[in-house]
């Protein structure tokens, strides 16, 4: 099976961020992730903010050209 969200491979780290973003994900140069996300939000957000990130790494959204049409389709 080569689901990513099945993997170690997902770093997820806190971090105190401006009030406009909630998260963000990194493709890493090994294959792996790093999810961050907003320190800020309450735990509800960060816990949508987390899941939100999860669905772009399942989508494989990190391949394809338009970042602002992935983000519109979400």
């Amino acid at each position: 099976m080569n689901n990513p969200l099945l993997t170690e491979a997902i770093g997820v780290h806190f971090l105190d961020m401006d009030s406009g973003i909630e998260e963000q994900v990194i493709c890493n140069t090994d294959g792996s992730f790093t999810i961050i996300i907003n320190s800020r939000l309450n735990q509800e957000r960060q816990m949508q903010a987390y899941q939100h990130a999860l669905r772009h790494i399942a989508n494989d959204d990190f391949n394809k050209k338009h970042a602002d049409s992935v983000e519109l389709a979400m």
